[in-house]
């Protein structure tokens, strides 16, 4: 059985080492999404819908070689596409696993970077922005955020015009009605074993009121991380990796 990872956005895979680390398995697969760290496919346009064609194509080959369903984990976006997956492909998983769930309530609005980005203009000039200057200054900037600086320096590295116009393409593709929509589709999820993480300092994905409505009409579990926030994976990389492993022995014995 492979776990298999999914980053979000502005993101590379380095974002899972500690994660990994902390699991001690030799069976984790960390992707990398196309423009961030990974070469963008011609014709590749970078929509929610293109990225999750893409990921099922990912995971096909994962089921392959692990020989069976994995247990499928994603942040932010990352967290956006398992949702996707665990609806539309549950053949593909054993399980999921997302920290975003708050932003399919019915009532969410985008963050502020996710609306600067959704506007013609606007978007384009913060994405500019972003990848400015050198990859010391790029990379100070991501750990200004609260990355570490490894993590930084891998995303600075990674951060280019590809990944800006990436970006603004797959948030226009998903200006609300679209994540609602999505919201409107959790019950499908509850084909297949799921866990709804919770960073209580969070302030991108709704919060905890909304992310509990989510696990409720998706049948899932919930994983309550007190005091971190959205890269709770950089800042306690232990307590990640372990309500994913209390997760996965339930799944593993559910009767237990």
């Amino acid at each position: 059985m492979s776990v298999v990872l999914i980053h979000g956005v502005p993101e590379t895979a380095r974002l899972w080492d500690g994660v990994r680390r902390q699991l001690g398995r030799d069976d984790t697969i960390a992707l990398s999404l196309p423009g961030f760290g990974n070469p963008r496919p011609a014709g590749f346009g970078a929509t929610k819908d293109e990225y999750v064609d893409w990921a099922v194509g990912q995971l096909e080959r994962a089921v392959d070689e692990a020989g069976g369903p994995v247990d499928l984990v994603g942040h932010d976006w990352g967290g956006g596409h398992v949702v996707r997956v665990a609806i539309e492909r549950p053949d593909l998983i054993r399980s999921w696993a997302t920290d975003i769930a708050g932003c399919l309530a019915p009532d969410y609005e985008w963050h502020d970077f996710a609306k600067v980005w959704q506007t013609a203009g606007a978007g384009e000039q913060s994405v500019a922005e972003m990848i400015s200057g050198s990859v010391s200054d790029r990379a100070a900037r991501f750990e200004s955020m609260g990355i570490t600086p490894a993590v930084a320096r891998d995303m600075a590295e990674a951060a280019d015009e590809t990944m800006g116009r990436c970006i603004l393409a797959l948030y226009r593709s998903a200006a609300q009605p679209a994540m609602a929509l999505l919201g409107g589709r959790l019950n499908q999820a509850a084909a297949r074993a799921g866990l709804v993480i919770i960073p209580t300092e969070d302030p991108f994905t709704g919060g905890e009121e909304r992310a509990r409505w989510a696990a409720s009409k998706a049948g899932a579990q919930v994983a309550l991380l007190n005091g971190l926030g959205h890269w709770w994976m950089l800042q306690d990389a232990e307590a990640g990796a372990e309500a994913l492993r209390a997760f996965w022995s339930t799944v593993d014995n559910p009767n237990a």
